[in-house]
Parts: C-alpha cells; structure tokens; sequence
C-alpha cells in the first residue's frame, strides 16, 4: 500500500496568489485597451504612472520589513539580502490595485491628484496594515474615496456629451423619475458597449462582464459576492421604481432597472472590488452576505444619498463587517435553511424599508 508522504492539508491543484492576480489582469485587459482606444494617452499615460507608484511603494514598504541580522554590516549585502525576499507577488498584487484604481477614475483627473489618491491607497490603506495580504479596506477604493472627497472638481468627464460632460448616472443624479428620458440620450446599448461619458473602466458593461466571467471560470474571483451584490442591488431598484408611477403606468419597470444596473461603477465594483481575496469574507455563506450589505449600501447611496454614485463607499463600509461577518462563533463554510431564510428575510426587510421610505406604491 502506497502513503502519501506530505501531511495534510493535500493540494488537489495547483491554486496561487501569483496564478489568481495574473488572471485578474488578463481580465482587465479589455478594459485598459478599450480604456486607452476611447481616451488616448490621457488613459495610458495614468495607467503606467498609477502602477509605477502602487507597485513601487509594494516594494519598498517590503525591503524595508525584512529584518537582517546584526551581523551583516555591509550596505549592499544587507540590500541583496533584503532584495532576495521579494516575489512576483509583490509586483502583481499592487499591479493589479493600481490598474483597478486607474480604471475608476475619469482621463482628465489632474495627475497631481491621481499621484496623491495612488500615494494614499498603497501607503495608508495597505503598506501600513502590513502590506501584501494583511490590508482591511480596498486600496483603489481608499485612494478612489480619499480624492473624491478632496478634489470634487478635478472630476470632469469627457465622451459622447461634451456638452455637459455628465455621465449618465450623474446627469440622472438620485431621481429614478428622469430615467426614461435619459434613456433618449444614452441607450441601455449604449450602456451595454461603453459608447457613454464615465470613469476609463467603468463604461463598457460588455467588456466587464466578459473578464468577470474569465475570473470566474478560472476560479480567480468567487461568483458568490459578486451575484449577491448585483441581485441585492437589483431587488431594491425594482422595489424603489414600483413607487413611480409614470414608469409603471408606461411599462418601463424593467429598462429603468437596468439604465441603474449599467450605469455608474455597479458592474465593474462588483466584478473586480468586492471579489478581493483579502477584504471579502472567507466562507461562502459571507460572501452572500457580504454581497447583500454591498448591494443594499450602493442602492440606498443612489435613492438617498448627495452623490450619483456610491460603490467605492459602499464596498469600504462592506469591508468593516467582514470581521464580523467572519467571526469564529457563526461563521460557517455550509449552508442551512436557517441562513437561507435569513437571506431572503434580510433582503425582503431591507426592500420593504425603501418602499416605505419612498411612500409606497402609488
């Protein structure tokens, strides 16, 4: 009889943090083309500068843990042996953050701003948690967070409407009542095909959902989360659009539902952000339920919020209660009809509020 002779647990294939970040960039790699096809060297020129900053201060923050001996005197010996520490990890994980961060912002962002959002991502939101792994918030979302909240003028938008340099989702802002009349300007084929103002990555939903389904079938990304998210959101829309009558009145429940679904960074926060390895929860029931508090957040930023958009915000408060989420005492990678039902309840209870909070059905 033939043992294995490793001690568990037993690797049935071959899974790494190098395969899954090299396939989450071949996933954005649409979107860049597509992102430097519609804008030029306004897009490249802030993709390589965003990767140089995020990568290189991965870099840096990592030679300076390593703690060399004592006895090692010689400058350049204790720099090679430090150097020797490092992997491709730590160029393609913040490779990876830094072309997320780029594709959330718009081609005109001032560099000067697009510098200090990058600096803030990679030192705060992740090199001083720890760095690679060990960070609690989305570094893109912090950085995207930090200059939205900072610069709000340096956020001008160019495509399809020059005229007012709105994207479709701001131009709508929180008024679910003026869809149908955007829908004249900007088509859901539109939407579909990225032919629209927005954010570099943000804009095509075809080219979104296709490098989601890459990541998915490769098992770079789990679906959970990212269904969770869309359908929570989408649930809560349908709701929120019963209470307005000309749409019902005209049949257009189901177009202004998905003029909400493609607009904005819903898609591209659900594919690429929310699926981090590192800020999602770790058991597949979490994941469902991380994904609901994401999609639930979004949807109540956009019925009731200041801002047109609300994903980054979103996904950073979903990030505070992945902890809790994960914890010891309930968390559990099985599913039961307990936590079903407590889904569905959870979902029905939060649409049931924004139909009230709406004025019910009219």
């Amino acid at each position: 009889m033939n043992y294995a002779k490793q001690t568990s647990p037993y690797i049935r294939k071959e899974t790494s943090v190098k395969r899954m970040m090299f396939d989450v960039l071949i996933a954005l790699l649409p979107l860049v083309v597509f992102a430097v096809y519609r804008f030029g060297m306004d897009a490249l020129v802030r993709i390589i500068l965003s990767a140089v900053i995020f990568v290189g201060v991965d870099v840096v923050a990592a030679l300076l843990k390593v703690k060399v001996h004592p006895s090692v005197k010689d400058k350049k010996e204790r720099f090679k042996l430090r150097w020797k520490t490092l992997t491709i990890n730590h160029v393609s994980a913040p490779l990876v953050s830094s072309v997320i961060f780029a594709m959330i912002i718009p081609s005109t962002l001032p560099i000067y701003v697009l510098i200090v959002g990058a600096l803030f991502g990679s030192i705060i939101a992740k090199a001083f948690f720890g760095g690679l792994g060990s960070n609690i918030f989305n570094p893109a979302a912090v950085a995207r967070v930090v200059i939205g909240l900072s610069f709000v003028t340096a956020f001008n938008y160019v495509g399809i409407d020059v005229t007012s340099s709105a994207t479709p989702l701001a131009a709508v802002n929180d008024s679910l009542a003026s869809i149908p009349a955007m829908l004249e300007s900007y088509s859901l084929k539109d939407l579909f095909l990225g032919n629209i103002p927005g954010s570099m990555g943000e804009i095509s939903s075809i080219l979104i959902i296709l490098g989601g389904l890459y990541m998915f079938i490769r098992k770079a990304a789990d679906f959970r989360v990212t269904v969770s998210m869309i359908l929570s959101f989408t649930v809560i829309m349908f709701v929120a659009t019963l209470t307005v009558k000309p749409i019902v009145d005209n049949g257009q429940i189901i177009e202004t539902v998905l003029y909400q679904v493609l607009s904005g960074g819903l898609l591209f926060g659900a594919v690429f952000m929310v699926t981090d390895p590192v800020t999602s929860p770790v058991t597949k029931p979490g994941r469902w339920i991380y994904g609901l508090v994401v999609g639930a957040i979004v949807a109540a930023i956009r019925l009731f919020g200041a801002l047109p958009e609300g994903v980054v915000f979103a996904i950073l408060l979903g990030n505070i209660f992945v902890p809790l989420i994960d914890y010891y005492k309930w968390s559990k990678n099985k599913y039961s009809w307990k936590f079903i039902l407590g889904y569905v309840v959870s979902l029905s209870v939060v649409s049931l509020i924004v139909l009230l909070a709406l004025g019910g059905i009219k």
